[in-house]
Parts: structure tokens; C-alpha cells; sequence
């Protein structure tokens, strides 16, 4: 069967915040194609590098999904103010502004949308900077494309699990999954990104020892190549949030093994 020429309904290019029109991303295998209008979800791309974008516009509508596309800060600023995004896939370097900054402004607007990073930079600084701000995944440079497609149905799983609302609760702490918030005694804990996954993931198994090797899994899939150090970091984070105050330790280490959230005397 000959390949279609496919068209990229429902999504837009923009440079320096403007429109520049729809359009057509070249031709792909009919074995693929969605039926007429189908869209899986609306995602956000931004990447100065103009080959990069022209192959996640491809791929992504190839995919079904309904695409924006911004060459920078100012153009994704623009795109995100309309609203309307189920994901974002966002570059670190920018060529008119830091792509930190804007996962910062991009989470205080939308706590809940899911962020992936693109980018060269795959220091532990980096990833462990962009992880703590929010992002909810952090993609180096180059990457496998069917690997960033099936991060980006991970992310997308994700959030329509927690939209459906919902409460955990252990002990004196309490996790609102629909509005991504955490508490404990009623005060507010401040965790987003992979630190609330993290929670998530102890409040849906309380008193169970969790392996490290399944909580790298849980939270940066079972091919990732992060290793235990930074689940480390992260539950010694977690932990600090949740003791603040003088409250009890929750979070408590099994050796040789991975963690366990409990009370103390249980």
C-alpha cells in the first residue's frame, strides 16, 4: 500500500510568539494512521533546533496527538497562556531565555500538567535541578524516539489516573491526587514533580518494604539509567519535608533492601 501524505490538523507553528500557519509533515506509512480527528492528547513542544521540532511534530501527529510547536520562551509563553496543553516537551537551552525558569512559571501556573525535559545536559545537576523544579521526566540528548513517545503515554497514564481525584492517607498524612497536594497535620507539604510521585508511590504501599530498584522503576521507568543514588537523594528530601516541625520519621530505611513508610512501633 502506498504511504499517505499526512497533514497536521490541529497543529500550529509559531515563532517569536506568532503564528506562521499549519504544516504538512511529509509522508509516513498508512499502517499507522488514526482514524479521521482522532486526537490522544494536545502537547507543547518547545525546541530552538528546528530539525528536532520537525521530527516530534512528525512522529507526535503521526501519533494522533494534537501538536504546538514554539522556537522559544516568548513563543512558548504565548502558546501556554491559550491553554489547553495535556503535556509539555521542553528544551533547557533556549535561545531568548532559560528553559528553568520556564518549567518554574510553567508549574505555577499548572501544578498538574506533566513536563518532559529535552536536552543535552546529562549532568546529575542538571537532572536532579530540573526533577526538583517540577519536571515530571528528563530526556537527554540524543535520545530514541520510540522511548520518548512511550515516556510521554507514561506521563499521560499518570495524569488521567490522579484526575480522577482521590485521597491517600497514613498516619497524619494526606495526599489529594486530583489537585497534586500533600499535607501532613493539616499543614501543607510542598513536594511536586518526582518528590510527589514518590509519595504517591509510599501511600499506595504503606508498611511494605519498597526495593530501590522498584522505586527507580516507578519513577523513571524500568529502562532508565539513573542510578540508586538519586532515589537516595530524593526519599532523603521527601523525608525532610515530611519531619519538618519535629514530626516523626515515616520514611524509614530497610538495609540492603530500599524503604519502608511506617510509624514507629508498627
Amino acid at each position: 500500500m502506498p504511504p499517505v501524505q499526512w497533514e497536521a490538523r490541529g497543529e500550529e507553528a509559531l515563532q517569536g510568539g506568532r503564528r506562521i500557519g499549519r504544516r504538512p509533515l511529509g509522508r509516513l506509512p498508512s499502517a499507522r494512521r488514526h482514524g479521521k480527528g482522532r486526537t490522544m492528547a494536545t502537547v507543547l513542544v518547545v525546541d530552538d533546533d528546528p530539525n528536532i521540532r520537525a521530527m516530534l511534530l512528525r512522529a507526535l501527529r503521526y501519533e494522533g496527538y494534537d501538536v504546538t510547536a514554539a522556537d522559544g520562551a516568548e513563543a512558548a509563553r504565548a502558546a501556554f497562556a491559550r491553554g489547553g496543553f495535556d503535556a509539555i516537551l521542553l528544551d533547557v537551552r533556549l535561545p531568548d531565555g532559560d528553559g528553568f525558569r520556564l518549567l518554574e512559571a510553567f508549574r505555577r501556573s499548572d501544578p498538574a500538567v506533566p513536563i518532559l525535559m529535552l536536552t543535552a545536559r546529562d549532568d546529575v545537576e542538571s537532572r536532579v535541578r530540573g526533577l526538583d523544579l517540577g519536571a515530571d521526566d528528563y530526556v537527554p540528548k540524543p535520545f530514541h524516539l520510540s522511548e520518548l513517545l512511550a515516556r510521554l503515554r507514561a506521563q499521560l497514564r499518570r495524569r488521567a489516573v490522579l484526575a480522577k481525584g482521590g485521597v491517600l492517607r497514613y498516619a497524619d498524612v494526606e495526599v489529594d491526587l486530583g489537585a497534586r497536594k500533600a499535607s501532613r497535620g493539616g499543614r501543607p507539604i510542598p513536594v511536586t514533580g518526582k518528590a510527589f510521585e514518590l509519595l504517591v508511590y509510599f501511600l499506595e504501599h504503606p508498611e511494605q518494604v519498597l526495593a530501590k530498584e522498584a522505586i527507580l522503576a516507578r519513577l523513571w521507568g524500568p529502562e532508565a539509567d539513573t542510578g540508586p543514588n538519586a532515589v537516595e537523594v530524593y526519599v532523603a528530601q521527601l523525608r525532610q519535608k515530611l519531619e519538618e516541625g519535629g514530626r516523626p520519621r515515616l520514611i524509614h530505611t530497610v538495609r540492603g533492601v530500599g524503604y519502608v513508610l511506617r510509624e514507629d512501633g508498627r
